[in-house]
């Protein structure tokens, strides 16, 4: 499972240094193969292969007839592209995904879970603190049952 927050720098060609904390647990579970796409929100996800393969296999099951779910279908999967974490740790993001999240130097990778997902920064830092200003008694009952 990935969890935590790293600030991270893209250098000129878009690549960026995987923290060391989830180099070796890439490497165990995908040899360093990753799945980059889209999210509906403004940030590009990472999976390692196995992991996308699976969530593919959900996605591409769905039945399609649902435009919601064809669209979704359509833009996860047209965007997905392999990536390889190279010996240094680094990996380099499409510029066609950089360009959507608009990615420049500065960016936050996010643990969530099975996936990873990238940020530019000042987009995170607003996201953040969106979700500090929402209304707690809006949040959904299976939400409001888990406590820290």
């Amino acid at each position: 499972m990935f969890r935590g927050l790293s600030a991270l720098s893209l250098d000129g060609k878009g690549r960026m240094v995987m923290p060391t904390r989830y180099r070796q647990k890439l490497m165990e579970l995908s040899g360093g193969q990753l799945v980059a796409t889209m999210e509906r929100e403004p940030c590009v996800l990472i999976y390692p292969l196995p992991a996308w393969e699976q969530f593919e296999r959900e996605l591409v099951g769905r039945p399609n007839m649902d435009e919601y779910t064809r669209k979704m279908q359509r833009q996860l999967m047209a965007h997905a592209s392999d990536i390889e974490m190279d010996a240094n740790g680094r990996v380099l993001l499409p510029p066609i995904l950089r360009e959507y999240a608009k990615l420049d130097k500065s960016v936050m990778l996010i643990g969530q879970g099975r996936r990873l997902e990238i940020w530019d920064e000042k987009a995170w830092a607003a996201e953040r603190e969106s979700w500090l200003q929402q209304d707690p008694s809006k949040m959904p009952e299976e939400l409001r049952s888990l406590s820290l």
